[in-house]
């Protein structure tokens, strides 16, 4: 659902997904379903394990065309993603 801004623009929908407790190829199908149901512009915060799961979603992502805006790791050993979802 997208938010309302003050001047009354829909701002992006922003959508949470934690993958860490998956393995590939689970990771990245768990992803682009969640991108497919989202608007264009949404953005989506995906919390996943270092190593392989971050390669290769990062990778499948940009490749569909995809912003990966941000990428930080943390202590855990898991790294957040934050995408921006395409337009068209």
């Amino acid at each position: 659902m997208a938010a309302v801004t003050d001047d009354g623009a829909s701002a992006p929908a922003i959508v949470e997904l934690d993958i860490t407790a998956d393995t590939c190829p689970l990771t990245f199908v768990r992803t682009r379903l969640t991108l497919d149901s989202m608007a264009e512009g949404g953005v989506l915060i995906v919390r996943l394990q270092a190593g392989e799961p971050h390669r290769n979603v990062g990778r499948s992502v940009r490749a569909l065309g995809h912003a990966v805006a941000s990428e930080v790791a943390h202590a855990d050993g898991t790294i957040v993603l934050i995408i921006r979802k395409k337009a068209g």
